[in-house]
């Protein structure tokens, strides 16, 4: 029984640990500065002038509207939606035939990823007709938009009842019923929020994910006040149930010992 109590008290004390990462995070939005790209420009022109060509850094906030990099309008595998930035995924579904230790046949629907991929080139951000680069580091913004989701059955013929034997004599098989399609868009003009370090080691101001890796990295279609109401929100939902989890953890263990 003392068990089951460690390991409600350390499930508590994984929640805790998650609310402070939300309170990190509010925390990093609200200290942040929110800086136009002029803004920026004058802060670079500085450090060139302090012989830090090359080397200008700033962890700060920007807003604007998404906009194409210099390679173009982008165009989705799936549904060929015009974006700036694209995700998309193919699962497949099928039926795993198997036999236990008594050699009854077991039927069970499983699900695999046979295909995962996301545009590898950045976006930008433009507002007052300025731009700034975007480099999303592989990583998917948050509040991107969905344009595809299907399912679509396998042509493949099905051997019906010959799979089922197959699988009574010769071991496990599988029966593909048919593939899932979900692919993810943000689309030119879409309204960004964007947090992360600001540089111009390749030219151009480009904001990125921060040097320090402790530091959060935000992109999202979502303001700063609705994600700073949002992670308030998870961190003291978090922290409540950790505390809860916590205490009642402690409570069994003690239990457990004394009884």
């Amino acid at each position: 029984m003392w068990l089951i109590g460690v390991v409600v008290v350390l499930v508590g004390a994984g929640f805790l640990w998650s609310a402070v990462k939300a309170q990190r995070s509010v925390h990093a939005m609200l200290a942040a500065d929110t800086l136009s790209v002029p803004e920026l420009e004058d802060l670079r022109r500085t450090s060139d002038e302090l012989g830090g060509r090359g080397g200008f850094r700033k962890v700060c906030e920007v807003v604007g509207a998404a906009h194409p990099s210099p390679e173009g309008v982008l165009h989705s595998e799936l549904s060929g939606t015009e974006c700036v930035w694209h995700s998309h995924r193919v699962q497949r579904r099928y039926k795993h035939y198997d036999r236990d230790r008594d050699g009854n046949t077991r039927v069970s629907t499983r699900t695999e990823t046979v295909a995962e991929q996301s545009s590898g080139h950045g976006f930008a951000l433009i507002r007052d007709g300025l731009t700034i680069g975007v480099d999303h580091a592989g990583r998917r913004p948050d509040g991107v938009e969905q344009v595809t989701d299907r399912f679509e059955e396998s042509r493949e013929p099905s051997n019906g009842w010959a799979d089922v034997v197959g699988a009574l004599v010769g071991g496990d098989r599988d029966e593909t019923i048919g593939f899932r399609y979900t692919e993810w868009v943000l689309r030119p003009g879409t309204p960004m929020y964007v947090l992360g370090e600001v540089h111009d080691a390749v030219g151009p101001l480009v904001i990125a994910p921060p040097a320090d890796a402790a530091r959060p990295f935000v992109m999202s279609t979502s303001t700063e006040a609705q994600l700073t109401d949002a992670a308030r929100g998870r961190q003291r939902f978090r922290s409540r149930l950790g505390a809860a989890l916590v205490v009642a953890g402690i409570v069994v263990v003690v239990l457990a010992l004394v009884l």
